[in-house]
């Protein structure tokens, strides 16, 4: 009998008086979010960034999606069957399920859509992580009736469906064909999702309406997944570059939303009754970087001794302004993945650090470290590091350059050590391999294991959580060994809205959702 895995569905600031009142919004049913720049385009995963992903979601859905704790559900799909070799995915459509122009959807739409997004001249950001050249192979797709799609792969891999759900890929959303006009040139997207795409007015506002035939998901939201039903006629996505103007934007009432707080302005945020502040972990990490192939930082002794030398609790909460957890893991703390093995922050311990230090014969050689000030935090994490370690003997000297020139140097290998900044990765082994590699080909890579390597091979295959889990298990044992890098946190997502905005939740992804948001007009 072949075995199956089966996935259910089932599942400014004088302005800014405590007294002057928000004013009402002037229309009923207006939601309005700020999005720090335009949007590249309208089409799912091609000529993209991270605003554009945020629009896009609202308008297209994909047959999967990612939920809070990035684990990947159905969403078109209300099944998804994996063969036993882990080679053959099949999704089952949901029923009834109409796009916005109440053309009903079907598996010719998926193939349709499939098609465009493998074709080399649709510029589609994921092609090659499913053309062979990344995580997967996709060699064939058909699909033998109407609610039925097969996908088969040459080689399993852990990463389809998540490839498949990532916000970068458009969610490999599913549109209609008239999406596109008679020459095949994109026009805007007409998809299943909760709202449709309205009115862009380029370096103002992207307009988005509620789609009267969206069909829901049982359950609450999640993620990406769940109950996604429209509770206001209209989304505006406000453009307002400078984070300072956001700000008194949202006091003055001209937005209504922030999706994405800065850390220093939580504290005026949160003591102000008329902002509902919202606060969760995020998946991007805030790490500091040891060169191990520095004569110097090639001692791991020297490396744990920099460990032990620093609160790394403190740390996190100084340079976070309060807001994020301490966190040693590569694996943010959203995922399913986080348990007590990640959990576990090594305590500081001055006397282990200086006989370590002794031990490897360290004579007080300086160590530069490089930071930024684009980045608050990274240079804020350098002059603490700086202090804490010179309590054990340990001499930093900081370095700081612009963002642009760390980034270069990160890329190259060419530093001894670094406050660095990672963005987020939803899969574990995806986050292994963002640190992790051969640093003769790829030199930005921190840690350098070839077991550690043959591991994250294994946990790319493997679709057994409990298998993947005891794999990634042993790698966070492997990597505090070696001590490569100190993870300061996991980072958090604020999102601050008017005190009658109702619904509206951050999560770890970060971008903002106008699904199930209502607004009070009295407020």
């Amino acid at each position: 009998m072949t075995l199956k895995t089966t996935f259910t569905m089932a599942a400014l600031s004088g302005m800014l008086l405590a007294g002057i009142a928000i004013p009402a919004h002037a229309q009923e049913g207006n939601l309005r979010i700020r999005i720090n720049a335009d949007i590249r385009s309208s089409d799912p995963g091609i000529n993209r960034d991270a605003n554009s992903d945020a629009v896009v979601a609202h308008v297209v859905e994909g047959l999967v999606g990612y939920k809070d704790d990035a684990t990947v559900a159905p969403l078109l799909a209300k099944s998804v069957d994996v063969s036993a070799d882990g080679l053959t995915y099949t999704f089952t459509l949901r029923d009834g399920v109409t796009f916005s122009n109440g053309e009903a959807l079907t598996s010719e739409d998926v193939l349709f859509a499939w098609d465009r997004y493998t074709n080399p001249e649709s510029g589609w950001r994921c092609l090659p992580d499913v053309n062979g050249e990344g995580v997967s192979h996709v060699t064939d797709v058909s699909a033998p009736d109407a609610s039925t799609v097969v996908f088969t792969l040459e080689q399993p891999t852990a990463l389809f469906l998540a490839t498949l759900a990532r916000a970068d890929c458009g969610g490999t959303g599913i549109y209609h064909s008239s999406s596109l006009d008679a020459e095949g040139k994109w026009v805007a997207p007409i998809g299943t999702g909760p709202f449709t795409f309205g009115e862009w007015r380029t370096g103002q506002f992207v307009e988005l309406k509620a789609n009267p035939n969206y069909s829901a998901l049982e359950g609450a939201r999640d993620g990406y997944v769940g109950d996604k039903t429209p509770l206001v006629e209209t989304v505006r996505f406000v453009i307002v570059p400078d984070d300072s103007a956001a700000k008194a934007a949202l006091y003055a009432g001209d937005v209504d939303v922030i999706p994405d707080v800065n850390n220093a302005d939580v504290p005026e945020f949160k003591a102000d009754e008329r902002i509902d502040l919202q606060s969760v972990p995020g998946m991007g990490l805030t790490a500091l970087l040891f060169q191990t192939q520095d004569p110097l930082l090639g001692d791991v002794r020297i490396r744990e001794a920099l460990r032990l030398s620093l609160d790394l609790s403190e740390i996190a909460d100084v340079v976070s302004e309060g807001q994020a957890k301490p966190s040693n893991s590569v694996i943010p703390q959203p995922s399913s993945y986080f348990t007590e093995v990640q959990a576990q922050v090594p305590a500081r311990d001055l006397e282990k650090a200086k006989a370590l230090l002794a031990e490897a014969g360290y004579k007080g050689e300086p160590i530069t470290w490089l930071t930024t000030e684009f980045y608050p935090q990274l240079f804020s994490a350098a002059i603490l590091v700086q202090a804490m370690a010179q309590e054990a003997g340990i001499n930093i000297q900081i370095e700081t350059l612009d963002w642009a020139t760390l980034l270069d140097r990160y890329t190259n290998g060419t530093y001894q050590a670094m406050s660095f900044t990672y963005s987020a990765r939803l899969d574990p082994s995806l986050s292994y391999d963002m640190v992790s590699g051969d640093k003769a080909a790829q030199p930005n890579k921190v840690w350098d294991s070839v077991e550690g390597r043959d591991l994250m091979a294994k946990a790319r295959v493997s679709s057994d959580p409990a298998e993947r889990q005891a794999i990634f298990d042993q790698l966070e044992g492997m990597i505090r060994a070696d001590v490569p890098l100190l993870v300061l946190y996991s980072g958090t997502r604020v999102s601050a809205a008017h005190a009658g905005v109702e619904g509206y939740a951050t999560w770890p992804v970060g971008l903002p959702r106008a699904w199930g948001v209502s607004v009070n007009s009295g407020n």
